[in-house]
């Protein structure tokens, strides 16, 4: 619902609607993102509706007809009038509804296609706000798209299973409902989304109502495809999902399949062969009779294969098959290993939350300790902090951490800019009093390989440097890492002792699985944090765990599973 009223508003700013109906909406959709609230079931009540901020009457009869139809009459409208395609220009960098509005007017541009053929014909040249500059970002920035295009972000495929996941178990008779395919292997993007349901309403003799009502769920735009047991569709962001009912007797089987990967499920099958079985969807079964070995679990089928049970992330056909048979797979890091949280922004710069707040959302989670690292001053766009400022700013983390009597540890951080020539962007003085100093590139990502390295490993060397955040700066769908000898920088990382970060924020997940494996190899301390500006981002370390798992990373590689005194021991020695 949030993204209907979302792309509405953006429809409206395109078609040069009233600013104060656009706001309306803008704050609808923010309030909904925001909200624990159940807002699809509360639609048949208006006075609930009314109680969320940011829902007034119209707002809440808007609601109840995407409850009802799935889409809003509006957006329907304003996109038969400039097409369906004309959303994918804002996922463009730099791309506003303003600029998008801009290009309609001047040259009809509706989709990402026609703007890449204006830019050829030269048709953009001389509109206002379209430089040289401005115009080779734009022919990047569809470079970029077109290689991620129907790709989708971990946490908005979760978002889609979860909610398609309650929907079907609120069925009587489904009892079972798993993701598989990527998403349950924790890739950082997947393409479509596997739901597997089992449970009485799944067998073979009762599935024709519990495909009627997997076909009715409220969130699709267009079915694909409806069979016996099984149901695709597109959900309104362009998603792909594939639900099949499965009888409980072959559930293990359609799970171990249909998770993937590919190479996995193949050299998997060769093992079965060579040991007389076929593995299929269905069982793993004897060659000789057919007759079922096992089928019911994955576990069962794993274990009549003569190997240990292979955790979905780690399932890439990368050595996870001949350790699962000699019983040397490693024992990965969990959720519960983290004991804190060592990047995350406040009110003091772009945050929305005080120190206070994070604090106590940090001990809701079980963390022992957590690290306010607002930014510094070169981000003038976050209000970041020089060094007056971050003087006091230090000052007042102390004075929560005081508040907080030892429930959990508040360290005083900052997350400072690597400045263009490898400088940082506070002095000396000022980092040195702090517990934890992350140092990271925001800005010139243009810069050649050569002068990127050169610009991080100068940071590195500063005796103050903590940690290097997000390493590689990119911006999963949106923005391409930029360019970097990741080998040389992790390599003078671990001769220096400074901890590289997987930054678990699902917009970033950087440093991807192969780097945080060669970060391991070569010795480096690495640190997993969520860089939460909302006390609710905090959940989101579940999305870099994964990312962990699939590194082949454990509890001991990872510094933040340390207590507090050792974690804060760990950090590059300074002084």
């Amino acid at each position: 619902m949030a993204l209907l009223l979302a792309q509405t508003a953006d429809l409206l700013e395109i078609d040069g609607g009233d600013s104060f109906r656009i706001r309306s909406y803008r704050r609808a959709a923010e309030s909904l993102e925001q909200t624990t609230a159940d807002v699809a079931s509360l639609t048949g009540d208006l006075t609930q509706l009314l109680a969320i901020p940011g829902i007034g009457k119209g707002m809440a009869s808007n609601l109840q007809a995407i409850a009802a139809t799935g889409s809003l009459p509006l957006r329907d409208e304003l996109l038969a009038k400039y097409g369906g395609s004309i959303l994918e220009l804002l996922k463009l960098p730099g791309m506003g509804p303003k600029t998008v509005a801009l290009l309609w007017d001047a040259a009809q541009v509706g989709s990402v296609d026609q703007l890449a053929g204006a830019i050829d014909a030269g048709k953009l040249n001389g509109l206002p706000r379209m430089g040289a500059k401005q115009i080779e970002k734009l022919r990047k920035g569809i470079e970029d798209y077109r290689r991620s295009s129907g790709r989708f972000r971990i946490d908005d495929a979760e978002e889609a299973a979860q909610k398609i996941r309650a929907y079907l178990l609120a069925f009587p008779g489904i009892e079972r409902v798993t993701p598989a395919g990527s998403l349950r292997r924790g890739r950082e993007t997947a393409g479509d989304l596997d739901l597997l349901a089992t449970g009485p309403a799944c067998s073979p003799e009762h599935t024709a109502a519990a495909v009627e009502h997997v076909a009715a769920f409220p969130g699709i735009q267009n079915i694909l495809a409806k069979g016996e047991n099984k149901v695709s569709f597109q959900l309104g962001n362009g998603l792909q999902v594939d639900v099949r009912l499965l009888p409980a007797a072959s559930y293990g089987a359609a799970l171990q399949y249909f998770t993937g990967s590919k190479a996995h499920n193949v050299a998997l099958r060769q093992r079965a062969l060579k040991m007389g079985y076929t593995l299929s969807e269905w069982s793993l079964a004897r060659l000789d009779d057919n007759s079922v070995v096992a089928a019911e679990t994955e576990e069962e089928i794993y274990a009549a294969l003569g190997m240990d049970w292979i955790p979905p992330e780690l399932r890439e056909n990368l050595g996870e098959i001949e350790a699962a048979a000699a019983h040397k797979l490693p024992v990965l890091i969990e959720l519960g290993d983290i004991q804190g949280d060592v990047h995350m922004h406040t009110t003091a710069t772009d945050g929305r939350n005080t120190i206070r707040e994070m604090a106590e959302a940090g001990l809701a989670r079980g963390y022992r300790y957590i690290a306010i690292t607002d930014h510094s001053k070169n981000l003038a766009m976050t209000n970041g902090l020089d060094e007056k400022r971050a003087l006091e700013h230090l000052r007042r983390i102390r004075e929560v951490d005081k508040e907080m009597e030892g429930r959990i540890r508040v360290f005083t951080g900052i997350e400072v800019d690597i400045l263009p020539d490898g400088a940082l962007d506070l002095d000396d003085e000022v980092l040195a009093q702090m517990d934890v100093v992350i140092a990271s590139v925001h800005t010139r990502f243009e810069q050649s390989r050569d002068e990127m390295t050169a610009r991080i490993l100068r940071a590195l060397e500063n005796p103050n440097t903590c940690i290097l955040g997000h390493p590689t700066g990119r911006l999963l769908l949106r923005r391409e890492p930029y360019a970097l000898d990741m080998g040389a920088v992790l390599r003078r990382a671990a001769e220096l002792g400074v901890a590289v970060e997987h930054n678990a924020a699902p917009e970033r997940l950087d440093l991807n699985e192969r780097d945080l494996r060669l970060a391991k190899e070569l010795g480096c301390r690495i640190v997993i944090s969520t860089d939460a500006h909302d006390t609710r981002h905090l959940a989101k370390m579940e999305y870099g765990l994964r990312q962990l798992r699939r590194a082949w990373l454990t509890q001991s590689d990872v510094l933040n599973t340390l207590p507090a005194k050792r974690f804060l021991a760990a950090l590059r020695t300074r002084g």
